[in-house]
This record gives structure tokens, C-alpha cells and sequence, in this order.
């Protein structure tokens, strides 16, 4: 942990080399994608956006082999690493896989160990407190893409262990910024199905969202997994209120009226056309 005005933040080497999570991976990283990450997640900090942060940047001497767009040329490239911080890595992947494995009390104290560490809000005396916390992330996950959309950024992997559980952008791989508006835009190349597409991201947060409610079904009774399920039903409410507040924003548009979804939905659909 590093500790900075009180704040305390975990500490993470990325292209350092292999760990038991690797799988058949080097665990390296080349200069073109540390440099890529180094600098989107600054960017991202100052737009106001919750991500993780890049400390420092180290060149090293070995040679790393990569496959840079995926059509079978593999060429040599300088390696790197990233000292990269959070208040938190783990993601809904953390979860998933003890729910997955039928570790439960694993799955419990882990998820108790989050809730007193990174939701104080949260009572651990309180015995909805596991749907108090999904509540959370629902609404700060519907925030969080409502935020990526606001500047265009597209993350390029969405899936459930790349998403946090304190709801900041982690794991800059193949992400990219929109040049101009398309719901089509895919920053990630070997992404053949357009799964991570930009326009998907929402949609993709709430399957995402609906396998975290999977790992805690175990630990719900009954009412608990019904108003778990309402709450889920409330994401596409959050993420619309949210993109909606965002624009209005941007366009400098005061006060309610009707027509102001209307208008932020004809101007996107200008830009497309333009």
C-alpha cells in the first residue's frame, strides 16, 4: 500500500513478467502500450473520470515478441513496465471465479474484507449489506460508462475482469478515444464481433453487472435476491440519467424539458450522418 495524505492506494508492476495469474502469457509489456497507458490514465484522471493512475515508467533492456495486429507478423519490441496505482484492483472477476468454484466462505470473508475497506457507508453489522453493496456498484458502473461515453472513450475489453468493483477505469489495453461520434468504433482489432464495440458498452455493463449478482446469489436469502434483481432492473435508469445529465452538460442546456433526450439523441445522430 502507498500512502498519500491519508489516502491508501495498492501498488501494481504491469509487464514485469510472469505470475501464478499469467496463464500461458509472458507477463511482459512492450514500450508502445505502456507509454499508451501511462498517458490515457493521467488524461482520464484530470477529465474527472475515476481510473487508476500511472506512477512511473521504467525502459527495459529485454526484447519482447509481439504480434502487434494480429495477421500473424510477429515482430521484436523494447519491453517496459508501469507502476501503476488504485484504490483497488479487484474486479467483478474476483468474485465470479470463487462463486464459480464453490468457495463460499472464501466469497464472504473476501466480500467483507471490500465492504469494510472500500465502502464505509456500508454497515458490516447490517444484514443487507451484500445488497447494499450491489446497489452501489450498479449505479456507479452506470456512472462510470455514462462518463467513458461523455469523452468518446472506448475500452476495448469489456469483460467481467476488467471491470472494478469501486467502479474506475483499470486495464488500458486496446482502448481508443473516438475520432468522430460512430456506436460502430472498436479500438481493439482482433475484436472480429464487434463485442466491445463502443455502442455496446452499456449493454455490456449490465451483463457484466448480472454475472456479479450470479457470484452473490449464494450469499442472499430469498428477499434478498428479489430486490437484488429490482436493482438490477434500475441500471438502464441510472446509466440514462446519468448520459442525459453528461450532454446537457456539454450543450449547455439549463433546467428540465421534454425534449431535451430528443435533441442530445438528433445531434448524435447528426454527427453520424456528417
Amino acid at each position: 500500500y502507498f500512502c498519500r495524505h491519508g489516502e491508501r492506494w495498492e501498488l501494481q508492476l504491469k509487464g514485469s513478467g510472469k505470475t501464478p495469474y499469467s496463464r500461458n502469457g509472458d507477463g511482459r509489456a512492450v514500450l508502445r502500450s505502456s507509454v499508451r497507458e501511462f498517458l490515457c490514465s493521467e488524461a482520464m484522471h484530470y477529465l474527472g473520470i475515476p481510473t487508476s493512475r500511472a506512477a512511473s515508467l521504467v525502459v527495459s533492456d529485454d526484447n519482447v515478441w509481439r504480434d502487434q495486429f494480429y495477421n500473424g507478423n510477429i515482430k521484436k519490441e523494447r519491453g517496459a513496465i508501469v507502476l501503476r496505482l488504485a484504490k483497488s484492483w479487484f474486479r467483478i472477476g474476483s468474485l465470479e471465479i470463487l462463486a464459480r468454484s464453490g468457495e463460499l466462505d472464501l466469497l464472504r470473508r473476501l466480500l467483507d474484507f471490500i465492504i469494510q475497506e472500500h465502502f464505509p457507508s456500508i454497515s458490516m453489522n447490517d444484514s443487507n449489506r451484500y445488497l447494499e453493496f450491489f446497489s452501489t456498484v450498479v449505479s456507479e458502473t452506470a456512472s462510470l460508462i455514462a462518463l467513458w461515453m461523455s469523452v468518446g472513450f472506448a475500452h476495448g475489453v469489456c469483460n467481467t475482469d476488467n471491470f472494478s468493483l469501486l467502479s474506475i477505469t483499470i486495464d488500458y489495453g486496446p482502448f481508443g478515444f473516438m475520432d468522430s461520434y460512430d456506436p460502430n468504433f472498436v479500438p481493439n482489432i482482433s475484436d472480429d464481433e464487434m463485442r466491445y464495440k463502443i455502442g455496446n458498452q452499456a449493454s455490456v455493463g449490465l451483463f457484466n453487472l448480472s454475472k456479479l449478482l450470479q457470484a452473490l446469489k449464494p450469499l442472499l436469502d430469498p428477499r434478498q435476491k428479489q430486490l437484488a434483481s429490482q436493482i438490477l432492473e434500475g441500471y438502464g435508469e441510472h446509466y440514462y440519467s446519468r448520459f442525459t445529465e453528461l450532454f446537457k452538460k456539454k450543450l449547455g442546456l439549463l433546467g428540465e424539458n421534454e425534449n431535451d433526450n430528443y435533441l442530445i439523441a438528433f445531434l448524435l445522430k447528426v454527427s453520424l450522418l456528417a
